[in-house]
């Protein structure tokens, strides 16, 4: 058990909830996309979002910047949040388009905000659960997503709430947050997602 619940920090970590999130809008959009694009839009995705941070990782750890990838210690969050920014504007600007995939533009946007809510929060030493920040975006926007193109997709949204309740779990676990913590990170992804969902639902 002890394996499983760490196990599930590292397999839902952060890092990879905007690819998530990708791969569902491009799964459901009942809209004609080909299969090529679709392709080319993912891998620009997971260069930018999971390897290039992962190599960002390596380097900040090496240079005793952070020292584990679940960035712990609030004080050394600042940085990989700031280059996440970053990393989610250039997607904005260069890689996901308003015009053509409108409803993942401002799922990306809301990510931004998001990650710049976290970078606040930082500066005043408040630590969120960036595990269940990007968790809560997933859920809010596959919701969403579900009432934009009047599809079903309860059977996702059931699974993701109860990814959410192990994700959770994983984190008190291991002593990584509190609750309200927890509860922070989940309300802040959610929120960062209201606040555009009315320029795309």
């Amino acid at each position: 058990m002890n394996f499983f619940l760490k196990s599930i920090s590292y397999i839902f970590h952060p890092i990879l909830m905007p690819l998530v999130g990708s791969i569902i809008y491009f799964a459901t959009a009942p809209r004609f996309i080909p299969e090529n694009i679709v392709q080319t839009k993912i891998l620009s995705l997971i260069v930018i979002t999971i390897l290039i941070p992962i190599v960002t990782f390596f380097f900040l750890k090496t240079t005793g910047v952070i020292t584990s990838i679940h960035l712990e210690d609030v004080k050394q969050r600042k940085i990989p949040l700031l280059i996440q920014s970053l990393l989610l504007l250039l997607i904005i600007k260069m890689i996901i388009d308003v015009y053509n995939y409108p409803e993942l533009y401002y799922f990306f946007l809301g990510a931004l905000i998001a990650a710049l809510s976290a970078i606040f929060m930082v500066i005043f030493n408040v630590k969120i659960s960036l595990h269940m920040l990007g968790l809560g975006a997933i859920t809010m926007f596959t919701i969403a997503l579900s009432v934009h193109f009047g599809i079903n997709l309860t059977l996702l949204i059931a699974a993701l709430m109860v990814i959410n309740g192990l994700v959770a779990t994983s984190r008190l676990h291991m002593s990584a947050h509190t609750n309200l913590e927890l509860i922070i990170g989940f309300f802040m992804g959610i929120i960062a997602q209201v606040s555009l969902i009315n320029f795309w639902l």
